[in-house]
C-alpha cells in the first residue's frame, strides 16, 4: 500500500523497526524538550502530515517501553487519523507515573499503524439473534 507523506520535520519518515513490526516509530518534532509531569496531557507535534487511501485509517498506539518503564501512554488510545485528513499528526500523550517525564525532539513517543476500514449499512430489527454470552458483559465469561 502506497501512503501519501509531508514531513515537515527534520527527522526520518516513520519506519518499521524489524521485519516483523506491525506499527511504524513516530517521532517528536518539538523545538525544546517538553517536562510532562504526572497526570499531565500534552499534544505532541510529529510534523508529519498523511495522505491515506480510502477505507484505510491511521492509529497511534503507544509504545510498550515508554508504557511499562516510563507510565507513559497515548491518551485516546488507539488515535484515529481518517482518511480524509490533511492536517499534523499529533499524539496525545498522557504521563500515568509519579516521576516527571522529559520528551525530546526526536523520540520515538509513539506508534502508527495503518488498517483498513470496513464500511458498513445498518439493518434495523425488531430482535438479535441468541447468543450463549446474551447480553453479559464486563467480565460475565469469567477469569478462564
Amino acid at each position: 500500500m502506497i501512503v501519501g507523506i509531508v514531513n515537515k520535520s527534520n527527522h526520518p519518515n516513520p519506519e518499521y523497526k524489524t521485519e516483523g513490526s506491525a506499527g511504524l516509530d513516530v517521532r517528536a518534532d518539538i523545538d525544546q524538550s517538553i517536562m510532562l509531569k504526572p497526570r499531565e496531557r500534552i499534544a505532541v507535534s510529529t510534523g508529519l502530515h498523511l495522505e491515506l487511501p480510502k477505507n484505510t485509517e491511521a492509529q497511534i498506539r503507544p509504545r510498550s517501553g515508554l508504557a511499562l518503564k516510563h507510565g507513559i501512554t497515548v491518551l485516546n488510545t488507539p488515535g484515529t487519523i481518517d482518511s480524509d485528513y490533511r492536517g499534523e499528526v499529533l499524539v496525545i500523550l498522557i504521563n500515568l507515573s509519579n516521576s516527571i517525564f522529559e520528551i525530546k525532539n526526536g523520540e520515538r513517543i509513539a506508534q502508527l499503524v495503518i488498517s483498513m476500514v470496513e464500511k458498513i449499512s445498518w439493518q434495523n430489527t425488531d430482535k438479535l439473534t441468541d447468543t450463549q454470552r446474551g447480553d453479559g458483559g464486563f467480565g460475565s465469561t469469567g477469569k478462564k
